[in-house]
């Protein structure tokens, strides 16, 4: 039997600034999204050509408020050609809430808090 990842969801509550975010912070595209017919629900699947792995974007018009993400020890990581101009962006966007130089290693929060990791290819 086999398994294969495929995507990740993330819960956000301004759909709009997310999808920003994404796609400057990480180059992430919107693929394709899904509608619930009476409002209550968009899903945006978001990617990019480097991967099939997708971030799936959830927005619910009923959770109006901001998501309790309880003490940041997920994360989703991701792996860049370019660290340097990479954590220029970032610093430039002021979305870099750790660093573990010793590590080689950064990380940047998303607009709801959620942490992403940058790691250099080696």
């Amino acid at each position: 039997m086999k398994f294969k990842m495929i995507h990740e969801n993330y819960n956000v509550t301004d759909l709009d600034r997310s999808l920003a975010f994404y796609e400057k912070a990480l180059g992430l595209k919107e693929k394709r999204r899904n509608e619930a017919k009476d409002g209550s629900f968009i899903i945006v699947y978001v990617g990019n050509e480097e991967s099939t792995f997708e971030l799936e974007l959830t927005w619910l018009r009923d959770h109006p408020q901001a998501y309790d993400i309880g003490e940041e020890e997920f994360h989703l990581a991701f792996q860049t050609d370019d660290y340097a101009s990479a954590h220029a962006l970032h610093e430039e966007m002021g979305c870099i809430c750790f660093e573990n130089p010793a590590m080689g290693i950064y990380f940047i929060q998303d607009p709801d808090g959620y942490w992403l990791e940058v790691v250099p290819a080696r």
